[in-house]
């Protein structure tokens, strides 16, 4: 079996295929090898061809009007990357920035083969369905994070949804991130850890109450 192919395989978008769907993925479609730092896309490019994160990290984000950047969200391996809108239109138009955050393996399919050998006889559909709810979901959490949250929600969401994402930054980066003071989040921290919700060991974070982090940021 060629190495693209069990590459292939480790997506579970495509789990539902049998062998012989698989192969033609495998014609369709081209591995890409990223380094950290890299760009895959700008906001405003666009592609005939879909991307699929087989293994790494990427981070989404836009640039507002004074060159700022602005944090949207994570996207971790065993994920489609490209920003769906419809199915009905071969063009992929990208809303936003993707960068590297480490080392990364992508898939590239040819989206109007894919289009013409499996959505057009309804094969994949579902999974496409399920992708763009998923990316729906994540902006309704940008939403909450940057319009609706305090300092101590904007922590708590984060602690309690991105965990290991939260104990590989640098504190100044969460900070950053999240637009609130590395002044502020030490402050939030502690409050937490006060409070027997988290532990701190070495700069690492352990979620000790779950549930009461889950109630900071859905204010019950």
């Amino acid at each position: 079996m060629d190495n693209k192919l069990q590459q292939i395989k480790q997506l579970s978008f495509f789990n539902s295929l049998c062998d012989e769907k698989l192969n033609a993925i495998d014609k369709i479609s081209k591995i890409t090898i990223h380094p950290k730092n890299s760009i895959l896309y700008y906001e405003n490019d666009i592609y005939n061809k879909i991307f699929f994160l087989i293994s790494g990290l990427i981070k989404v984000y836009k640039i507002d009007k004074f060159e700022n950047e602005i944090f949207l969200y994570h996207i971790y391996k065993d994920s489609l990357i490209s920003e769906l809108a419809a199915l009905d239109n071969s063009l992929i138009y990208c809303f936003s920035n993707a960068e590297f955050v480490e080392d990364s393996i992508v898939l590239e399919v040819d989206f109007t083969e894919l289009k013409n050998q499996f959505l057009s006889k309804n094969v994949l559909n579902n999974e496409f369905i399920n992708e763009i709810l998923l990316k729906t979901q994540q902006l309704h959490c940008v939403v909450n994070r940057e319009l609706v949250f305090d300092a101590t929600a904007k922590v708590a969401f984060m602690l309690s949804d991105d965990l290991e994402i939260f104990n590989k930054l640098k504190r100044h980066e969460v900070s950053f991130m999240l637009h609130i003071q590395p002044e502020t989040l030490s402050r939030v921290l502690k409050k937490l850890k006060r409070s027997s919700i988290i532990e701190i060991e070495n700069s690492t974070v352990t979620i000790l109450d779950k549930e009461l982090l889950y109630n900071i940021y859905k204010g019950s």
